[in-house]
């Protein structure tokens, strides 16, 4: 594999990187460094990384991570061992969690998601001294969600966004010559949709789908709808709680009417592969899924990891709907990180690097890849920091993201505070305004934070 970093070789282990570059050492330090090396790396000796992996979030990686996987081992004779990760986004940060607060000698590299840095810092090696060539092709803003406290907990691997994933055929059929810009659009043209493709005798189409179930999906898409009507993050980066708002609980009031009307009632359990499912079978109109971008600094337009199911001239993909405020993608993905209790540090600093420079020449193969049949439309700028807006179309798009480096390690508990009380919204156990205040005062005995306004998008 070429690119920037010429052919993917093994990286020189991290100490004796150090030792080559600061050229102070003595020589036989070097030598011996080597022999240590060769030694480490003989048959006799081989050593096995065992690697909690995230691949939940987008299928069709699993093949080319296999593959890589292959590729390092041959190259390098470190062997990986992966560790069975659960399928619910905080169901895997309780273990990854758990594993390192054990001390226990697995996981050495860890997948995590964008959320996590707040919470598993302490027991992470800071990335910062061993990355630099790699870290200086990554756009800056994308490493800030790596960095605690000048510590680059890991290193950004994947980029992701909420996007609008659409039957491209059907708009032009029902007349539509673009996609919804705001949610009352959406609505709309969901609603007429749907009611047509029943007309033809499809009684089980509906207009949308998405995320329901009571999981860190549900604060990615309840995020989206409240910060698109200027309802805020929950928590603001100044600390203060902000969630009681009117904002925030017209838009759950407003997802509420969805369900029954243009989402199926069974949304409320709905996953990522449950909406995909629907879409992909023909069963919808609009879906929210997750698409990816590019991790590097680039000019490049968003790069969506695309799905086959349906004939690429059938699917369209564009921002989220835009409230008051504007149109909101949620800010995901994933990145790499190395445990402080490793038993095997270099050899899994080695890992990440080789990782992180097989994506960066992926991106640079990848950039004509985007089929030319698909549909895509005004995507958000996912390049910029959480609350940069760019203007076009008349429509204000941006991301949000969600407030784990403001709450650290407790986190968790205020995301699931947060769905919890959103789905109570949705399921009709609470009015909006009730779980809001509720969730306001659980929120500040969770945090010790303060009360505030939310910040808006400017």
């Amino acid at each position: 594999m070429h690119g920037r970093f010429g052919t993917l070789e093994p990286t020189l282990p991290v100490f004796l990187h150090s030792i080559l570059v600061n050229g102070n050492r003595a020589l036989g330090i070097v030598f011996v460094a080597m022999a240590l090396y060769a030694c480490r790396h003989s048959d006799r000796d081989p050593v096995t990384l065992s690697y909690f992996r995230l691949g939940w979030s987008q299928p069709d990686e699993l093949p080319s991570a296999g593959s890589l996987s292959q590729q390092f081992t041959r190259q390098t004779g470190i062997r990986l061992k992966n560790i069975p990760v659960p399928e619910n986004t905080l169901d895997q940060l309780s273990l990854s969690r758990k594993l390192l607060q054990e001390r226990s000698a697995d996981p050495d590299v860890l997948g995590v998601d964008v959320i996590w840095s707040g919470v598993l810092a302490d027991d992470l090696i800071d990335l910062g001294p061993y990355v630099a060539t790699e870290q200086s092709f990554l756009e800056p803003k994308l490493v800030q969600s790596y960095t605690v406290q000048g510590k680059l907990v890991a290193i950004p691997y994947h980029v992701q966004i909420g996007v609008l994933e659409y039957r491209s055929d059907l708009l032009r059929e029902y007349g539509y010559d673009h996609p919804p810009k705001t949610w009352g659009e959406l609505e709309r043209m969901a609603a007429r949709i749907q009611a047509g493709e029943r007309a033809r005798g499809k009684k089980d189409f509906w207009g949308y789908v998405w995320q329901g179930a009571a999981a860190e999906a549900l604060t990615c898409n309840a995020l989206e709808w409240q910060a698109s009507e200027g309802g805020g993050r929950i928590i603001e980066s100044n600390r203060t709680i902000s969630v009681n708002n009117p904002a925030a609980i017209r838009s759950w009031q407003r997802a509420k009417r969805w369900i029954g009307w243009i989402s199926p009632p069974g949304v409320l359990g709905y996953h990522e592969a449950d909406s995909i499912n629907a879409f992909d079978s023909g069963r919808a109109a609009f879906n929210r899924v997750w698409g990816g971008s590019r991790i590097t600094r680039s000019k490049q337009p968003t790069q969506l990891h695309w799905r086959t199911l349906l004939p690429v001239t059938k699917t369209g993909y564009t921002s989220m709907p835009g409230g008051a405020d504007g149109s909101v993608g949620m800010l995901g993905g994933s990145g790499l990180a190395v445990s402080r209790h490793s038993t095997h540090p270099q050899e899994a600093i080695e890992l990440v690097r080789f990782l992180v420079r097989a994506e960066i020449q992926a991106e640079e193969n990848d950039a004509a890849s985007q089929p030319a049949e698909s549909k895509v439309y005004g995507l958000p700028p996912v390049s910029g920091a959480p609350g940069d807006f760019e203007k076009s179309d008349g429509q204000k798009r941006g991301i949000v993201s969600r407030p784990s480096n403001e709450t650290g390690r407790t986190y968790e508990e205020v995301a699931r505070a947060y769905i919890n009380a959103v789905h109570s919204v949705l399921t009709g156990e609470k009015s909006a305004r009730k779980a809001a205040a509720e969730l306001e005062r659980q929120l500040a005995e969770i945090t010790g934070f303060s009360i505030g306004p939310p910040k808006g998008t400017e």
